[in-house]
């Protein structure tokens, strides 16, 4: 995996081969922050990365100006990866290890993005959790966005949040927003 863009664009990284992570592929990662880019100033911006494993979104966000990053995962070597490569690139990615969904139960967190990179195995069930308690504890500021990847065997459009999806290969991205009427 490598950083695409920003101050340590082009880094390459190596993850621990005994961590259960999918990161997510180069090609798709440039083309969600093109998307984002069209929306945000990263130094402007907060980001909860949900599943972080290897920590590959955060550093992303964190190359290109943010500081306001919280990676969650539930995996202890995740979370010591990500705290080690964070200090390693001066990197401030502020770290949890908890369960995704006790963290969203308890969390007084906001933020702008709130990126979600669970298993592809999940049960829809399991995605549209995500999505409703994100939206149920309104932990999305103004004009945030939460962006789930998932396979493009899982379609995630049925839902009242859902916005519009991306598809990358074999990844999709599906983006969730607050719709006023």
């Amino acid at each position: 995996m490598r950083i695409i863009s920003g101050v340590h664009k082009g880094i390459r990284l190596s993850a621990p081969k005994k961590l259960p992570v999918r990161p997510t592929t180069d090609m798709a990662k440039e083309a969600l922050f093109n998307i984002l880019n069209n929306y945000y100033y990263f130094d402007a911006i907060s980001v909860i990365d949900l599943f972080s494993g290897t920590g590959n979104i955060s550093y992303e966000f964190a190359s290109r100006g943010c500081s306001k990053i919280t990676s969650v995962d539930g995996h202890f070597g995740c979370v010591r990866y990500i705290n080690e490569t964070a200090e390693k690139l001066n990197f401030d990615i502020h770290t949890i290890k908890s369960d995704v969904y006790k963290f969203l139960e308890k969390t007084h967190l906001n933020a702008h993005v709130i990126f979600a990179d669970p298993p592809y195995d999940f049960e829809l069930e399991q995605f549209e959790r995500i999505v409703d308690q994100v939206f149920d504890r309104n932990l999305l500021l103004e004009e945030g966005v939460l962006i789930i990847e998932h396979s493009k065997h899982t379609d995630l459009s049925k839902h009242s949040k859902f916005s519009y999806s991306k598809k990358y290969g074999g990844n999709m991205f599906s983006f969730f927003e607050a719709i006023e009427l």
